[in-house]
């Protein structure tokens, strides 16, 4: 959902202040870091098609599961995964390594599109591998893996045009659920004003509900979105916000808790303001988001997609990260290294910019650490706070 309840946070920061610790990467990527007690999990790939170096060969393409030490940013440990060949030979934009890890108290999971989900216990050890589809794309595998219950769900839209449920334990596969076409976005699991679970995708055209557990089919709901599905969806109130699409309608508002088509009876809302690649913010009855493109920052009302604000901000340029909200601020990365700091409230207001200059693009959205931020670029991992 892009909401930390987290205090203390930088508010600003250069490459020569506020940086607790910065650590070179081994490799590239476009995934973002997550904490687990004391440990950061990030992943990354080397061997091929780098930013920056001799664009080698397929078949040293590896991914990496990198461990890093919160406090001094070193690196514990790194696991490669070598790459089930062939694989695409361009990966447009943000390169092998672009789907964000999860964790709990045995494992942490990682995707790597055809290669496959695996799972590595917190020494570094792996303890399952599964295989959710063997087909390529030029953009590459995006969506992250979803843990629930005792799942890891994998949107394998580009590998299999397939949803896959795997048991968390072993990696068997539990259910799968086919027709997910040119979806890139991460499932959410959203409660419904019924109490009832479910787990929502976006698809060209549609949006999905399956029961989370089974994957029967729930409802489906129209987007009239012409476009892939990148962006991950928002929630609240039993409410689905998904914004997508270059052009036309990029937005829409559903209601959980339908059966079969709910276009007519649960849509709320379609509108003309989104972002074709970063994943929107829901607070206090508002939607904030960040065109991929055009530098400019939106600010819509939840409840009727009414557009409060929209405003260019100066150098902002290319945004593929997706925000983050904490302490009342909206947090935006580009992909040159700025990070423009906006209050979260429907009156647009810029705080500060900050700018780290590493010579690479940062894709990954920020996460949280304690009172720190943590921001990955294709070179390097900051821990930025005080």
């Amino acid at each position: 959902m892009g909401v930390s309840t987290a205090s203390g946070l930088p508010l600003k920061w250069s490459s020569n202040s506020n940086i607790v610790w910065k650590t070179p990467l081994p490799g590239s990527g476009s995934s973002s870091p997550i904490v687990w007690n004391e440990t950061i999990y990030l992943t990354c790939y080397t061997g091929y098609f780098v930013p920056g170096e001799n664009e080698g060969s397929l078949e040293d393409l590896k991914r990496h599961l990198l461990a890093v030490d919160r406090t001094t940013g070193k690196i514990l440990w790194n696991r490669p995964v070598s790459a089930r060949l062939p694989e695409e030979e361009r990966i447009r934009d943000h390169g092998f390594a672009a789907s964000t890890p999860a964790a709990d108290q045995d494992a942490v999971y990682t995707f790597f599109g055809k290669s496959g989900v695996f799972a590595f216990d917190h020494d570094g050890n792996q303890l399952w591998q599964a295989d959710v589809g063997s087909k390529t794309h030029g953009w590459g595998s995006a969506a992250s893996p979803l843990l629930y219950g005792d799942l890891v769900i994998i949107n394998a839209s580009v590998e299999s045009g397939d949803l896959v449920a795997l048991n968390r334990r072993t990696g068997a596969e539990v259910w799968r659920a086919s027709g997910i076409r040119e979806a890139w976005n991460t499932p959410l699991v959203v409660t419904a004003q019924s109490g009832r679970k479910e787990l929502v995708v976006a698809r060209q055209g549609d949006v999905l509900a399956f029961h989370p557990e089974q994957g029967t089919p729930l409802w489906t709901c129209k987007t009239d979105i012409s476009w892939y599905m990148v962006p991950s969806p928002v929630a609240a109130d039993g409410i689905v916000y998904y914004l997508g699409g270059r052009s036309g309608i990029s937005a829409l508002a559903v209601r959980a808790g339908g059966s079969g088509d709910v276009t007519s009876s649960h849509r709320l809302w379609t509108s003309r303001t989104g972002s074709n690649v970063t994943s929107p913010l829901y607070h206090a009855g508002h939607l904030y988001g960040m065109s991929d493109s055009q530098g400019i920052a939106w600010c819509l009302v939840a409840a009727t997609g009414e557009l409060v604000y929209q405003e260019r901000l100066e150098r902002a340029g290319q945004v593929y990260a997706s925000p983050l909200l904490a302490e009342d601020r909206l947090y935006y990365v580009t992909r040159s290294g700025r990070t423009f700091v906006l209050a979260a409230r429907p009156k647009f207001e810029q705080l500060a910019m900050n700018e780290l200059d590493d010579r690479s693009v940062f894709d990954a959205a920020p996460a949280v650490d304690g009172s720190r931020l943590l921001l990955r670029s294709g070179k390097f991992l900051y821990s930025i706070g005080q």
